[in-house]
């Protein structure tokens, strides 16, 4: 017997404004805060893997 997930995904529009104006450069290479990214996947800044 199969488990059922019932957590419902959201789904939300970015502009590309939005995306773009949380990009910055950085001794030439374009770099998001992590806060910026996770606000973007919807998680803690913690749940974020170190690269």
């Amino acid at each position: 017997m199969s488990k059922v997930n019932n957590q419902t995904k959201s789904t939300s529009v970015i502009t590309d404004e939005v995306l773009v104006n949380k990009i910055y450069e950085f001794r030439e290479h374009k770099v998001m805060l992590d806060s910026d990214l996770a606000e973007l996947y919807g998680v803690e800044t913690k749940r974020l893997e170190p690269v």
